[in-house]
């Protein structure tokens, strides 16, 4: 069903009232409206069935510069399934939508389904195309080692956003940035509007991920508890992180998460370009952390520009 047409009807739905009350309508009249209200939903399910509208068969709905995104963009480019990338800005869909990215759309015949959440997108994918794709989808297949680490990376993921939240939120400039603001290939519309309400969706920031000096301290704690997990479990030889002979999800949800602070120029295959932090104009104490990590952690460092390297 074309969101659209819904869209259009809601804001109706919404006008409504203030179009009874500016001109007056009897109570004839404004059930008249709502009758009319009714047949136009109806004609929106049939229009839906009937004419369907034009979507990608595979649609996924994004913030360029989140690295759960990369771990799922990086996982269909990999698969090489034919999939359009919809790019929304920043908080945008969270806060007015409680919508989190990713999100995958599947279109089969008229229906169209959503899938959020990347381990959730990730058996999808699994369940979708490892009959057809054979070997190419292997490195996707879930086994009950691969789902109990990818979960806790996830967890790391979740850190790394307290992370870079606590250090970026009070650079206005800095956070629209990241956020896609100042990025032409995101609708002006949503563009402007972050702009504008920057300093509500700021405080509603702090409050959802709880940004604090002693929340931030307990997630770099979490995040180098993690890291330094991953640098004794590594070799400079080493293809998987555990132990596999070839990368698997696992490997790529822990190089895309990590991108967000180790910036390899790979991330994002050319869709995050526009909204990279610039190392050089990040908070001074953000590049302390990014050096001390990397300075501690030269194989998992090293792992991670070396999978960007050659799969990206």
């Amino acid at each position: 069903m074309n969101g659209k047409r819904l869209l259009v009807h809601t804001i109706f739905l919404f006008l409504l009232p203030l179009i009874v009350a500016w001109f007056g309508i009897s109570l004839p009249g404004a059930l008249v409206l709502v009758a009319l209200a009714l047949l136009w939903r109806w004609a929106i399910t049939l229009t839906g069935l009937l004419a369907p509208a034009k979507v990608p068969d595979l649609e996924l709905e994004t913030i360029a510069a989140s690295h759960f995104v990369e771990k799922v963009r990086w996982s269909m480019d990999r698969l090489g399934v034919d999939y359009t990338e919809r790019q929304w800005v920043g908080v945008l869909g969270v806060f007015t939508r409680g919508r989190t990215v990713p999100q995958l759309k599947i279109r089969t015949g008229m229906v169209r389904s959503t899938i959020g959440n990347s381990p959730e997108i990730l058996r999808y994918l699994w369940g979708a195309y490892a009959a057809t794709l054979g070997e190419k989808a292997r490195f996707l297949e879930p086994t009950a080692e691969r789902l109990a680490f990818e979960e806790r990376l996830d967890r790391y993921g979740v850190n790394l956003q307290v992370w870079v939240y606590y250090h970026i939120l009070d650079n206005r400039k800095l956070t629209q940035h990241a956020w896609g603001c100042y990025s032409p290939g995101i609708p002006a519309w949503q563009r402007y509007l972050v702009i504008g309400a920057y300093p509500v969706l700021r405080v509603l920031m702090r409050r959802a991920f709880r940004i604090s000096h002693a929340h931030y301290a307990k997630a770099v704690e979490q995040i180098e508890l993690l890291l330094a997990e991953v640098e004794s479990m590594l070799t400079d030889e080493s293809v998987s992180i555990l132990g596999d002979k070839e990368i698997n999800f696992v490997d790529i949800t822990f190089a895309a998460l990590s991108a967000l602070w180790l910036q390899p120029a790979e991330f994002g295959r050319q869709m995050a370009h526009e909204v990279r932090v610039d190392l050089d104009n990040a908070p001074s104490a953000m590049n302390a952390d990014r050096t001390r990590w990397i300075e501690t952690y030269p194989v998992a460092s090293e792992f991670i520009n070396r999978l960007f390297q050659r799969e990206r």
